[in-house]
């Protein structure tokens, strides 16, 4: 069963186009991520400006999360019709658009509508770019070329937040959106190129596109699927309890160590220097390691990992421990990608859909129960459960994955 697998990347190697096609998707999924943070840092600065409270100011960043979030269902069946790379390349070029109404947003409303246009469009970067490597990259590699991806969105966490401060600071927040617009304006001419040369070679890179089931019938057969239900619960939980603690991990070491707030920040920054790490040896570590060790030894450095940053008494032990956090959460998290878009292969688009809805649902959740338990067991015991929590998911998935090896193996004999 082993020999065939790892054979398999020399009979069907990944051509230069497709590498090149995933290296504009990585661009394409740092615009999308680094447009989600670029307001957290201004958020003070739209409030003195506009005269309005933090909490109206807010609605930028509050009101693109959840048109955001809505609208990852939308674009699944619309790419499993009408094609993947198809759909990324023009929503790339609409958030030009609607970043380019908000360099000239006069008041706080029309900076709120013009980020709910790039939400509308944003929400289909991500979840379609990683269908469609699902589409044209053999099972065997796609973990590793999901990764290179992936380094595109990991960058865009950092990078936003960056970009969003430091513009603010220096040239004033809307030049941050002129960036924003010029930087999706280059990056959807070269996709929009890119897909003109895939629609003259069909079927090169991607199997032919309008042929899958219809919405009703595949979202009924994925979740009627054990292991995708167990996939999209697990990235529910994952959503939870990772992205939703990484929220408040920056305020507890400002409160609980005593740290200012940007020193706490640049310590939570670590934790996508973390994931970029995983992502440059990702290809090391997943040869070595296979699906099952990624899950149980990411899981397990995680869960370590958080628990430092919650329970110990010594700031200096944060900073190693953000990164650690950050290495091993994308160890965990890339296993699940790669999981997600073999769920359904005949509507990979709404399956991937599906699975970024669930982890983003988990992610508000965490984050609205997390606010709920700080004040009974204190922030930093929220953190450590956390941590324990995903050291949990990790193993479960592990031996999930193990079970369903073992399956595949007695089907085949």
């Amino acid at each position: 069963m082993h020999a065939p697998t790892s054979s398999t990347p020399l009979q069907t190697p990944v051509s230069a186009a497709t590498h090149r096609s995933v290296f504009l998707l990585s661009c394409a999924t740092f615009s999308s991520m680094a447009t989600q943070r670029i307001c957290d840092a201004m958020l003070p600065e739209l409030s003195r400006l506009f005269n309005a409270s933090m909490a109206e100011a807010a609605q930028v960043v509050s009101m693109f999360a959840v048109v955001y979030g809505l609208a990852q269902l939308i674009y699944g069946p619309l790419g499993d019709r009408y094609g993947k790379f198809r759909i990324v390349t023009f929503t790339t070029l609409g958030c030009s658009v609607g970043s380019m109404a908000a360099v000239f947003a006069d008041s706080l409303n029309f900076l709120v509508v013009a980020r709910v246009l790039v939400a509308l469009c944003a929400a289909a970067i991500i979840p379609l770019s990683l269908a469609w490597i699902g589409d044209a990259v053999p099972y065997e590699q796609r973990q590793e070329t999901l990764a290179k991806a992936g380094l595109g969105t990991t960058l865009g966490i950092v990078g936003g937040q960056l970009i969003g401060g430091l513009m603010t600071d220096t040239l004033g927040w809307r030049w941050a959106f002129v960036l924003m617009t010029l930087l999706y304006a280059a990056v959807g001419a070269l996709l929009y190129a890119d897909w003109r040369r895939q629609s003259s070679q069909p079927g090169v890179t991607a199997p032919p596109i309008g042929q899958g089931p219809g919405f009703l019938s595949a979202s009924l057969q994925i979740l009627k699927n054990p292991w995708s239900r167990t996939v999209l619960m697990i990235a529910c939980i994952e959503g939870a309890s990772g992205f939703g603690i990484v929220a408040i991990i920056a305020s507890h070491l400002h409160q609980a160590l005593g740290l200012s707030l940007s020193l706490s920040g640049a310590i939570v920054a670590l934790f996508g220097l973390g994931g970029m790490l995983y992502m440059t040896v990702a290809k090391h570590l997943i040869r070595r390691l296979g699906e099952q060790g990624l899950a149980l030894v990411g899981g397990s450095l995680l869960g370590l990992a958080l628990i430092t940053l919650g329970l110990s008494p010594w700031w200096q032990l944060t900073p190693p421990a953000s990164l650690i956090a950050g290495f091993s959460f994308f160890m965990l998290h890339n296993t699940m990608q790669a999981n997600a878009t073999q769920m359904a292969p005949s509507a990979r688009g709404l399956a991937v859909s599906l699975f970024a809805s669930a982890l983003f649902l988990g992610q508000a959740l965490g984050v609205v129960l997390a606010t709920q338990l700080i004040s009974r067991i204190g922030s930093g015991a929220v953190i450590a459960c956390g941590g324990l929590t995903l050291t949990a998911v990790g193993l479960y998935l592990s031996m999930k994955l193990r079970q369903k090896a073992r399956l595949a193996l007695g089907s085949a004999a």
